[in-house]
This record gives C-alpha cells, sequence and structure tokens, in this order.
C-alpha cells in the first residue's frame, strides 16, 4: 500500500494517520492545505488511499466506495503499517476528512490509537437529519478523545441538527463558522477556508500539548 508521509522541519510532536473522504482523492486541495498547516505546527502526517480510490488513480474510472468493512480492514492495515516506520512520534492520532473521518472514529479504541481527528464529519446524508442516530451511535459510548471540526453550514451536520444529542464527554466538538462540508465560508462571512484550516491545526496543536484526554 503506498502511504504518502509528510514531515515537519523539526522534531515531530505526534502522527496523525489521514485519510480522505468518499469523493476526492489523498491530495485534493483541501488535504494538502490541511497536512502543510499540520507539518507547520509539527505533525508528522501519513496518508492513504483505500482500494477504490487507488483503483481510480490506476485507471480513471470513478467508483463508489468500498464496503464498510473493507475500509475498516484497509485503515486498520495501515495503522499497522505506519507502527513501523522509521521516527514515528508519539502521540498516534487517526482521522479523516468526512467518510474517512468516520471510518477512522469507528477505529478510535484501537490499542495504538491516542485520538481521533474528523474533519467535516457526515452525521447524515444531506436532506436526511432522521438518518443521524445509526452514523452516531458509537459516539455516544467512545472512550478515546475524539475532535470533529464542522461547518456551521455543513450539510452532512449543522448545529440545529445536533440540538439536544448528547455523546460521549470523550468527543468535542468545534464549529467554523459559515463553513461548508469542506469548511469553506461564503465570501459574505468575512472568513476564509485558508483561516479555518489553520484554526483547525491550531486547535489539534492545543489539544496534543494539553494532553489527549
Amino acid at each position: 500500500m503506498n502511504l504518502l508521509v509528510n514531515q515537519p522541519a523539526a522534531k515531530a510532536v505526534a502522527t496523525l494517520v489521514l485519510a480522505h473522504g468518499a469523493g476526492a482523492p489523498m491530495d485534493s486541495d483541501f488535504m494538502n492545505s490541511l497536512v502543510q498547516a499540520l507539518a507547520e505546527r509539527g505533525f508528522t502526517v501519513v496518508r492513504f488511499e483505500f482500494p477504490y480510490m487507488a483503483q481510480r488513480r490506476e485507471d480513471g474510472k470513478k467508483r463508489p466506495p468500498n464496503k464498510a468493512s473493507i475500509l475498516i480492514e484497509t485503515f486498520e492495515q495501515v495503522i499497522a503499517d505506519v507502527q513501523t516506520l522509521p521516527d514515528v512520534s508519539k502521540p498516534l492520532l487517526i482521522g479523516g476528512k468526512s467518510m474517512g473521518g468516520r471510518i477512522a472514529s469507528m477505529l478510535a479504541d484501537n490499542p495504538a490509537v491516542d485520538g481521533v481527528c474528523c474533519f467535516g464529519y457526515p452525521f447524515h446524508p444531506p436532506g436526511k437529519p432522521e438518518k443521524l442516530a445509526e452514523r452516531i451511535a458509537h459516539l455516544v459510548a467512545i472512550e478515546t478523545p475524539v475532535l470533529i471540526f464542522q461547518g456551521t453550514r455543513d450539510p452532512f451536520g449543522k448545529p440545529e441538527d445536533l440540538a439536544g444529542i448528547r455523546l460521549s464527554s470523550k468527543v468535542k466538538l468545534h464549529w467554523l463558522e459559515d463553513g461548508n462540508h469542506d469548511l469553506s465560508p461564503r465570501v459574505a462571512s468575512g472568513l476564509t477556508q485558508h483561516q479555518h484550516i489553520q484554526t483547525v491545526a491550531s486547535k489539534i496543536q492545543q489539544q496534543v500539548k494539553r494532553g489527549l484526554n
């Protein structure tokens, strides 16, 4: 399996294994921007692609994501492979964009994992908030620290969709003002996606410095 590893300029403070979303590869503009912001703050970031996306890279044909069991198995194998890499810094975090973040959160209790970071969590399919319960069942009792970064305009989960929902105390949800599913705000907001990504990276850095708990 091909791993794309980005190292910080100085000694790493942590390692993050980062998975892509359903429709874009590991080197999409969003992923590249996020990785750059994290590397600037001392993170080693390891990216990979699920089988369907790796096939798309080879032949250019779009495919739907693999079934969940294959996505989980692939991510588990990457976690194992990353632990064999030289100079892997602890703590070891896993995470991902949208679908990749959801799969990461399902592997939060892997003994090797110290924390999870989700970017644009798919709490429910767009327009179907009634599907929320099945997407968060594991987040209610999760015991590993989870950071979720969500735009307030995200069609996969807005503040009003989550009102009254109680997740595990280990789950911290950070809202990015006017952000869409890729954390992009509208021009009229006076904010930019770059600013939101910088905020996200800073909050992860702060959490690691304070200790994951």
